[in-house]
């Protein structure tokens, strides 16, 4: 929003430059982006501040909004723009309006009046001030309501009287597909969530957005109708978004406008129309306000003021500056206020909104910095956290990078994902067809991650994400891990390889290895983001509970996500709430000793049918093996001469060691003989 230095001076005495203004105003929050120079034919030192207003502060979308801040800065007079009210009578033949407000929950207050004008051009003095922050002038009378909106921040419209149908005014709803032309010259269909201001035939205006093209104000308009009410924020924002069409009334109505300025803010403007010479002639106000608003009252305690900002404020500091900003306040006791908040403030609801009101004009520089006393035991660290900061190290240390990517996708890259598109959690209000859904799993953003690099000319990349999932039926919590291109970087010690399902099989073993999970196994599963074969989900032995999927991208899901369609991604999803269920306590956790004995190795190649999972395998050796069995190893799988049709042969490394002595031959070759025994029982094995 800009403002011109002279226009503020109408309003409240400034005692310093635009340079000092500026400073001060950035530490009451309000940032100056540019001091820019005054219009041709303006004072040297009548510059133009470009401030930043947040979007909790609508009550300074406005000259006097910010006239207010000054004059609280600096301890000036406020002067409020007058308004001659008392003139404000009928002396004409001026025609009746009706107006109809049908809809209060959407319009709480809506003002209009009826003025008989002259069209023209504005005076050099209103033209000047428009044009110096960035408005275009168009005739008296429509700059005199932009005036008004710029110098009080309450948005204004004019309709053309006579080219309004039944000389009345419905503040209604929207019938469904009804049209209205816009001053912009869009057609633009309603709907009927959406309010308008219609007369007896058909809609004059979007309500709080932009006037119709029928009854716009041109030179030829003899009588007008004059409006200025509030609209409900959320409507106006709703409808602004739906019809793609924003303004600097819906700016200010979606953000919450003053319910106690819409009269004033009338008056005003009809002052204006006579200053300008554009109107003698002008009836009475006609003002619908069917629930009268009151002010909040809030209690500020002067040791709760002490303990938040960490010094002592003196009361009549408080006083003064709450005073000046427009509250009312009553002593209650002697360690207490109650104070009305103006309407106009819809940021202050809460005692400790007040105390920020007074640290702004104490200034936050002169707050001492200290920590504030401990009453009670900090709380325990959430344990995901730690957990999260595990998986991370660990996937770090595998090679892979962190991304954080958008928590908002596209509906096709959601469904690819999940069995039943039912399952999605759609957005109401989305801000593009980009974002339409939350996401249900964690990989498209990566896998987007990595096609975005490979469009770059970085065919080998390791990428993972810790993040929440979202569906229908809640949140968990997961970590994704996406892995294309080489299996390890370029050394001459190894000959060069792609990336297999087993490498992404390791970098799961490895996560959940440092989580402390249990026994698990590997099943073969069919999805349809995953190649069929390449495909297996993550499972507990003793609960059968499901710890995560992992498999290769299947090339229909490549294309969607941006990738070539041969690209070979290898990727992993793991439930980290499911994880947490089976996770040791890590207190629990305990150093084990280096090994003081010997292990010996015993490698065994056995012949079984080629459909036989190789989890199946491991399974059935560990629970006929001895607790001397450390690790099993798979370290070939041949297919050929001398091996059956329907068969494979596989290879073996088993480990023994014994905590306590060195193991015999006898104790290993018994162990040995064992398991393969128990291999023939159940899966009809034979050694090779």
């Amino acid at each position: 929003m800009k403002i011109q230095l002279s226009w503020l001076n109408d309003f409240v005495t400034v005692p310093v430059g635009a340079k000092e203004i500026a400073e001060n105003l950035g530490m009451r929050g309000f940032e100056v982006a540019a001091i820019e120079p005054g219009p041709t034919g303006a004072a040297e030192d009548d510059a133009v501040l470009d401030l930043e207003i947040t979007t909790n502060r609508p009550d300074c979308l406005s000259v006097t909004g910010i006239a207010r801040e000054v004059a609280t800065m600096y301890g000036t007079e406020l002067r409020m723009p007058a308004s001659q009210t008392a003139t404000m009578e009928n002396t004409g033949d001026l025609p009746e309006l009706t107006v109809n407000l049908e809809d209060a929950e959407l319009c709480p207050r809506y003002a209009a009046a009826v003025a008989e004008v002259t069209v023209a051009d504005s005076p050099d003095w209103l033209a000047r001030r428009l044009e110096a922050v960035g408005v275009r002038t168009i005739n008296n009378i429509v700059d005199v309501t932009n005036y008004v909106l710029l110098e009080l921040g309450q948005p204004m419209h004019a309709f053309d009287f006579e080219r309004l149908g039944g000389a009345k005014l419905q503040i209604r709803r929207a019938t469904s597909g009804e049209r209205i032309r816009t001053l912009d010259g869009q057609d633009r269909k309603l709907a009927d969530d959406m309010l308008v201001i219609a007369d007896g035939k058909r809609p004059q205006a979007v309500a709080g957005i932009m006037g119709g093209a029928d009854s716009e104000v041109n030179r030829t308009t003899k009588i007008i109708v004059l409006e200025s009410a509030y609209f409900q924020p959320v409507s106006v924002r709703r409808t602004s978004k739906r019809i793609a069409l924003s303004t600097d009334a819906s700016y200010r109505f979606e953000r919450g406008a003053d319910i106690s300025a819409v009269a004033g803010a009338l008056e005003r403007c009809c002052t204006l129309l006579r200053q300008v010479g554009a109107s003698e002639n002008i009836g009475p106000i006609i003002d619908r306000y069917p629930t009268l608003r009151t002010p909040a009252h809030v209690r500020l305690r002067h040791k709760r003021i002490e303990h938040l900002l960490g010094q002592t404020i003196d009361p009549g500091f408080v006083v003064d500056i709450l005073a000046r900003l427009g509250f009312t306040l009553k002593e209650t006791d002697a360690n207490a206020w109650d104070v009305e908040v103006p309407l106009r403030r819809i940021d202050v609801s809460r005692e400790s909104d007040l105390i920020e009101e007074v640290a702004r004009h104490h200034g936050y520089d002169r707050l001492p910095s200290t920590f504030p006393v401990l009453t009670s035991a900090p709380p325990a660290p959430e344990p995901k956290i730690d957990r999260d900061r595990l998986v991370r190290r660990i996937a770090i240390a595998g090679g892979f990078s962190e991304a954080v990517t958008f928590a908002f996708i596209e509906h096709q890259e959601a469904a690819a994902f999940v069995n039943e598109s039912g399952d999605l959690a759609t957005i109401g209000n989305p801000l593009s067809e980009q974002f339409t859904v939350l996401r249900p799993r964690l990989l498209p953003g990566v896998v987007k991650s990595v096609a975005y690099n490979r469009r770059r000319e970085r065919r080998d990349v390791k990428l993972f994400e810790i993040g929440t999932r979202f569906t229908r039926a809640g949140e968990t919590r997961a970590v994704a891990l996406s892995w294309a291109g080489a299996a390890a970087p370029d050394h001459w010690s190894h000959e060069m390889r792609d990336v297999d399902f087993f490498d992404m099989k390791n970098s799961v073993e490895q996560i959940l290895g440092g989580l402390g999970v249990g026994a698990r196994s590997y099943s073969r599963i069919t999805r349809a983001h995953l190649v069929k074969g390449r495909a297996a989900e993550v499972v507990t032995d003793e609960d059968n509970i499901c710890l995560g999927v992992l498999g290769q991208l299947a090339s229909a899901v490549n294309v969607t996500l941006g990738l070539d369609e041969t690209d070979e991604v290898f990727v992993a999803e793991l439930n980290l709430d499911e994880i947490a269920k089976v996770m040791p306590n890590r207190s629990s956790f305990r150093v084990r000793p280096l090994p003081r004995h010997p292990s010996v190795v015993r490698d065994l190649s056995i012949i079984v049918a080629d459909t036989l999972p190789a989890s199946k395998v491991r399974g059935t050796i560990r629970d006929n093996a001895p607790d001397t069995l450390i690790s099993i190893q798979e370290f070939d799988r041949y297919i050929g001469k001398g091996i059956p049709k329907d068969s494979v042969s596989l290879s073996l490394r088993l480990t023994f060691r014994a905590a306590d002595r060195t193991l015999t031959d006898t104790e290993v070759q018994q162990a040995v003989d064992t398991i393969v025994a128990a291999l023939a029982g159940s899966h009809d094995a034979r050694r090779r």
